[in-house]
């Protein structure tokens, strides 16, 4: 099952946004990991205030705004 690590930070609406919506295409098909980029100070250089940014195997899946396609393509690559 396919992990989908999500980095962004408490108080971001475009996080809450694209983690409701990972939430809904992937339901049941993977597993979603929510890291704050605030917890880890080599996650806030990387990534500062440039989120939601969401992972999959180590690989950038998108930024900022949810795509579905790639979430679709990564699901079906993870089976």
């Amino acid at each position: 099952m396919p992990v989908f690590e999500v980095f962004s930070r408490r108080g971001c609406h475009l996080c809450e946004v694209l983690i409701e919506a990972l939430a809904d295409a992937v339901s049941g098909q993977a597993r979603i990991r929510v890291h704050d980029v605030d917890d880890r100070p080599d996650w806030q250089q990387r990534y500062g205030l440039d989120v939601p940014v969401v992972l999959v195997d180590g690989r950038e899946l998108c930024r900022h705004r949810l795509d579905r396609d790639a979430v679709t393509e990564a699901l079906a690559a993870g089976r």
